[in-house]
């Protein structure tokens, strides 16, 4: 498997009052199965926040709780000082799915003006439209390729041209599922360099999930998940201290393995 490094930038400062998003005893449930476990944590703001954990473990469940898509949610969960599926967030929250929502029919260009035009309607607005369209194909690289069918691309692609998308609004809380799942190195690289780009210079929030814990290391800050529940927050140098681990995939470990150990407990102790 081929590894590139990568240099975490310093963090930026962070913008607005508050954390961008807050849970206190955040549950779903979902049929029978009890999805997300009364989960507590804080995502600060002007940051990248990983959302890490094996597929599974409720990840996008989260992700769909916090931009109000979500079914069955209980507990409190306040979005960017407001409660999550209020519809004035609408447009300060930019959302990728895992699977990339673009028009096959299209090319790249006429995809993102259809958005454009939704965000932002009438003919008044039509010079605006363009610059931010040409913008957001610039940012996530593909103007070689504005003037391709959409469904003619590779699937790294397609997730590029969903990217691209959800940057046209500006939003104040981007929230990404799992982006760079099935891309090469080195694009995973240049779309890391640019969530960094976003954080810094927009102050941007981003909310990135992934079950590759070596992008752990890309974040300043990190929700470590398992079996619908946040098993610890931090910085990832906080939650190698706080382990004695030489790295964030090792605390993870160790931190499983800790929970599971107090659960047998318990369960003794009940005996």
């Amino acid at each position: 498997m081929m590894n590139i490094s990568f240099q975490r930038p310093p963090d930026p400062p962070q913008s607005g009052t508050g954390p961008a998003v807050r849970a206190e005893h955040l549950t779903v449930v979902r049929g029978p199965r009890t999805v997300l476990r009364g989960l507590g944590f804080t995502v600060p703001r002007g940051r990248i926040t990983g959302l890490l954990g094996p597929s599974g473990c409720g990840k996008s469940t989260l992700m769909r709780a916090i931009v109000g898509t979500q079914a069955k949610v209980t507990g409190t969960l306040e979005v960017l000082g407001r409660p999550a599926g209020d519809a004035l967030l609408r447009s300060r929250i930019g959302y990728v799915t895992q699977a990339p929502s673009v028009y096959g029919d299209l090319t790249v260009r006429q995809n993102l003006e259809y958005f454009a035009a939704i965000l932002d309607p009438g003919r008044a607005a039509a010079a605006r439209r363009y610059e931010k369209v040409t913008g957001a194909i610039a940012d996530v690289d593909l103007t070689t390729r504005a003037d391709a069918l959409a469904g003619n691309l590779s699937s790294g692609q397609r997730s590029r041209v969903s990217l691209a998308v959800a940057l046209l609004g500006t939003p104040e809380l981007l929230v990404l599922d799992e982006p760079t799942v099935g891309l090469d190195p080195v694009l995973r690289r240049d779309l890391w360099a640019l969530f960094h780009t976003i954080a810094a210079d927009r102050g941007a929030t981003l909310l990135v999930s992934s079950h590759v814990m070596d992008e752990a290391e890309r974040c300043h800050s990190l929700l470590l998940m398992r079996e619908g529940e946040i098993l610890a927050e931090g910085t990832p140098d906080a939650l190698r201290s706080r382990t004695g681990a030489a790295t964030v995939e090792a605390a993870f470990l160790h931190l499983v393995d800790a929970t599971a150990a107090k659960k047998t407990a318990g369960k003794e102790t009940v005996r």
